[in-house]
């Protein structure tokens, strides 16, 4: 864990985001800017496997600490070593190229405060395509009827109630989340999945005593494009192995080779020749 670069300033909250930055993202510097224009301020760190000087000029220019990850990296290795580097009891591991919501981490503590022994935080949230915002369309349209029940406080704590919901797909936006580290395991990936390494953390969390605390707002943009490596690992048809594994964690094997190809339909929503009817800009 080598530290490059000293932050301008301390900044005095118990969140941090963690952004996961990866080679020369062309995005970079817009995901930069929605955290650092919060209007709560808060700690900002940046980890890495590939060090490069566009990622050192662009936290030099805003006064963001670098870590550098030497040891075994892929992608949950870095989400996980970047999990690690932050040092405040909140962490969001934020992708590289998505989009926050300025009021993300003022809603974030709020909502923590008001939850029982927190486990995670997560938001509602849109799609960035071709520059375009879209808010609704039928992938987002049926997460939102999955997650429903945890608008609801009562069910934030709920094991059965999250776990029902996670038995049918993940509607939870991985870049939405934040963690609350003192509930939680030292690392919470585990490492094999490609495609579905968050829905699997979001089934091991699920078993935990605590609550799943869910903001019923777009806080999160999360974008879409042919480089995103979620595009890569569909077109490598790596999707349909693990959902079937997945869905094996609650149901039987029929039962989860049935819902295995239905769930599959909605890898489409990621190509970026379909779903172009459906836009819905605002």
């Amino acid at each position: 864990m080598g530290k490059m670069i000293e932050m301008e300033k301390t900044v005095e909250t118990n969140h941090t985001f963690a952004v996961c930055a990866y080679k020369e993202s062309p995005y970079l510097k817009e995901c930069l800017e929605s955290l650092v224009n919060q209007t709560v301020k808060t700690n900002i760190i940046i980890a890495t496997s590939t060090p490069n000087e566009y990622i050192d000029k662009l936290a030099e220019k805003y006064g963001i600490k670098v870590y550098v990850n030497k040891g075994e990296t892929g992608i949950t290795q870095d989400w996980n070593f970047a999990y690690m580097s932050a040092d405040t009891e909140y962490v969001t591991i934020t992708h590289q190229d998505d989009v926050y919501d300025k009021e993300y981490v003022k809603n974030l503590l709020e909502y923590m405060k008001a939850g029982k022994k927190p486990l995670i935080y997560f938001t509602d949230y849109a799609e960035i395509r071709e520059k375009q915002i879209v808010k609704t369309n039928t992938l987002l349209r049926i997460k939102r009827v999955m997650l429903f029940p945890l608008r609801f406080k009562i069910f934030w704590k709920s094991r059965w109630v999250r776990r029902r919901i996670l038995s049918l797909g993940t509607p939870i936006c991985c870049p939405s989340v934040s963690f609350a580290k003192s509930n939680l395991p030292e690392t919470v990936f585990n490492n094999g999945f490609r495609a579905d390494e968050d829905w699997e953390t979001w089934e091991n969390l699920s078993r935990y005593k605590g609550s799943f605390i869910f903001c019923n707002k777009i806080l999160t943009y999360h974008r879409i494009h042919q480089e995103s490596e979620t595009t890569k690992i569909l077109s490598e048809s790596k999707r349909g192995e693990e959902d079937f594994i997945m869905f094996c964690k609650f149901w039987p094997k029929p039962v989860a080779k049935m819902l295995t190809k239905l769930y599959g339909k909605s890898e489409n929503s990621n190509n970026m020749e379909d779903d172009k009817n459906e836009k819905n800009s605002d």
